[in-house]
């Protein structure tokens, strides 16, 4: 038996067990031997019943006194009662439908349970515990993610045959000896026994930084790759201008920032060389990417290419090429927009102007990487919110010209560390500074209490001439986009803000309706727009000084920030007022934060923090393979190492080809996502 052979070739493995595992992606029994443990039971941690705390997690050791009788409370349930004792008190274990847990305990027998305590000062509960003999020397136990109909015990059993069963091929080493002494790594067959049947939690946790460690090097290697796999030469090599940067600086009616021109240089350069550029232009909010971007498109413009700029809402589509339009017309660029809102005649006639070049930049929403969409010579491939599309998209817009140059601009800081292993195929330009004449803006958190007084700030503002965004509460189960916004904008426009000018915007408007409301309100004629968090991206207007998030603890902090960077775009001093609806230690924290600082970096570690990767980056927005036990969001000391380690073994073999475990590893991690891009 190997690690491809099929889950059924376990004993007790059928066609209904199988079935079971398919729900968890569980085919072979390498995928079973990588199913790994999302936590840990320590039962030797215990504490007497007496000092156990109610609402709390506790492991309690106890005998079994009295098992009483089952009680059938309705049709498909019965409750199975079990009183313990140990020295300090009693309790009642309750089981809800499992007769083979309560027939597992005899009277007389001591345990250890594990699980939530419940009840009162005068009689405490644990319903549903996890359970072992007192007298079982395995006191660190598994707890693996499960399906209805499959137990933990189960899982155990299977695992504990394939680790036993598996030749000895399936634990060849397929990190090189002198990687595991350099960075003090435990064996592979070591690390998979452990994961599973650590006798300690030292043991536990020397296995999960050996198994963490191979998929962040994998992870690394394979960026490698498509790093290198970029640098065939393109079809649009352009020679160096020096002028590019001065002539569209002298244009503008403000000063680019240091940040700016040093990220303007760097693309500039980059697409001068025979190779495709791959950059990322990582900025805060109000940065000035699209500057940058701008910079860029004029240099491709001047080399007889077009540009095509990808954004992944029509908001934003219609945002850059009403910007690139003010930045690049005085330069005789034409820029255009393809959106999926166009009739069918307009998106026809627009997509025969690019094909034949009459068009030098097109910005755009997933419309460009159409079949119906071609360039005469697209040069320059632009990607806005990086972290919003995939591998592949990419991919599917720079094929539409002759290995184009890539640029990729994020405005979700992220710690370099982090973005060097979630951008490993790019370089990296980060502009650190705000334009000059920004002021920071003033932030506020509050509780419900205070909405009223925020109300009466918001008119204030307003009353002076200036404009306001308030973001409507977050949606109920039940509620629909649409329902909540109208119904809060109407509630503001009858009661608090009736003599004002009220707008509304959400993603259930079509575009022309989006239009329209952005367009009321960047013209002054709305003051107070009400919307959801579509405001997020595409509304600039310097005149708002004043945000409103309602439900702010129910956000990221990066989303707070982002929406924050609605306001502060011009001369006037600026506001963001957060209320909170719910209020506990973690969300005072939380927003204590937004507060005290408006370094989005800073913000985006410790979004980081609290939230974790998972939560922090979306549902694999970022494009990144599925990680099955490390965290890039915790194990940034050992992302470092991995760092360190894949450049070690690029040097000794660019190619992989003294390492194949290591190809075949990079192989299996990217085959559903950006192994076509390798």
């Amino acid at each position: 038996m190997d690690r491809s052979s099929p889950i059924t070739e376990l004993n007790g493995v059928g066609a209904k067990r199988a079935g079971l595992y398919k729900k968890l992606n569980i085919y072979t029994v390498g995928d079973l031997l990588e199913h790994y443990p999302r936590g840990y039971i320590d039962y030797s941690q215990t504490v007497e019943i007496q000092a156990a705390q109610v609402y709390e997690h506790a492991v309690i050791k106890a005998v079994v006194i009295k098992k009483m009788p089952a009680a059938r409370i309705r049709q498909g349930l019965v409750i199975y009662k079990v009183i313990v004792r140990d020295d300090s008190d009693t309790l009642t274990v309750v089981l809800y439908n499992n007769r083979f847990a309560f027939e597992t305990l005899s009277e007389g027998e001591e345990y250890i349970f594990s699980g939530k305590v419940s009840g009162g000062f005068t009689r405490k509960e644990m319903n549903t515990p996890q359970f072992i003999k007192a007298s079982d020397p395995h006191l660190l136990r598994p707890v693996y993610s499960l399906t209805e109909g499959l137990t933990s015990n189960m899982l155990i059993t299977n695992i504990s045959q394939a680790l036993a069963s598996v030749d000895s091929t399936a634990f060849s080493d397929h990190i090189p000896h002198f990687i595991r002494q350099k960075y003090k790594l435990a064996a592979l067959e070591y690390s998979l026994q452990n994961i599973h049947f650590p006798k300690d939690s030292a043991v536990a946790a020397a296995a999960k930084k050996r198994l963490a460690f191979d998929e962040l090097i994998t992870l690394q290697l394979g960026m490698f790759l498509m790093k290198n796999h970029n640098r065939t030469v393109t079809g649009c090599k352009m020679s160096f201008d020096d002028t590019v940067i001065r002539d569209f600086s002298a244009s503008l009616p403000f000063t680019l920032t240091n940040a700016q021109i040093k990220a303007s240089d760097e693309i500039i350069r980059d697409m001068c060389r025979e190779y495709p550029m791959n950059r990322l232009v990582q900025g805060d909010v109000g940065s000035g990417k699209t500057a940058v971007a701008a910079v860029a498109a004029l240099f491709a413009y001047r080399s007889g290419c077009q540009t095509a700029l990808m954004a992944p809402t029509e908001i934003l589509a219609r945002q850059h090429y009403k910007t690139l339009c003010d930045l690049l017309q005085p330069h005789g660029v034409k820029v255009c927009c393809l959106t999926g809102s166009l009739t069918p005649k307009q998106r026809r006639l627009l997509n025969a102007d690019i094909a034949a070049g009459n068009y030098d930049v097109i910005t755009g929403t997933h419309a460009l990487i159409s079949e119906s969409t071609e360039f005469k010579r697209l040069g320059l491939v632009i990607m806005d919110e990086q972290h919003r599309f995939g591998v592949n998209q990419r991919a599917r817009l720079a094929e539409k010209g002759e290995n184009p140059h890539r640029l990729v601009m994020s405005a979700t800081p992220i710690p370099r560390t982090l973005a060097l292993i979630i951008y490993g195929d790019l370089d990296i330009s980060v502009l650190n500074e705000l334009p000059k004449g920004r002021q920071k803006t003033e932030t506020f958190a509050v509780t419900a209490k205070l909405r009223e007084r925020a109300y009466n700030f918001i008119k204030k503002q307003l009353d002076e001439g200036r404009q306001a965004y308030i973001v409507c509460p977050m949606i109920d189960e039940g509620e629909s986009e649409l329902a909540a916004a109208v119904s809060y904008a109407e509630g503001l426009s009858k009661g608090v803000f009736a003599d004002y000018s009220i707008g509304i915007l959400h993603g259930k408007m079509s575009a022309a309706e989006k239009d329209a409301a952005m367009k009321s309100f960047k013209d002054g004629d709305t003051k107070l727009l009400v919307a959801t968090t579509v405001v997020e991206v595409g509304v600039d207007v310097p005149n708002a000084t004043v945000i409103m998030i309602e439900n702010a603890e129910r956000f990221g902090l990066s989303q707070l920030h982002q929406l924050r960077g609605r306001v502060g775009r011009g001369s006037f001093q600026s506001y963001c007022i957060l209320i909170a609806g719910v209020v506990n230690n973690e969300t005072k924290e939380r927003l204590k934060i937004m507060t005290e600082t408006s370094d989005g970096f800073k913000i985006s570690e410790y979004d980081l923090k609290l939230r974790g990767a998972g939560d922090f980056f979306g549902e694999r927005q970022h494009g990144l393979p599925e990680m099955k036990i490390a965290d890039i969001g915790s194990d940034r000391e050992l992302i470092s190492s991995a760092q360190s380690a894949a450049k070690d073994i690029i040097e000794e073999s660019p190619d992989l080809e003294k390492f194949p475990l290591l190809k075949a590893d990079i192989e299996k991690m990217f085959s559903s996502g950006a192994a076509e891009a390798l």
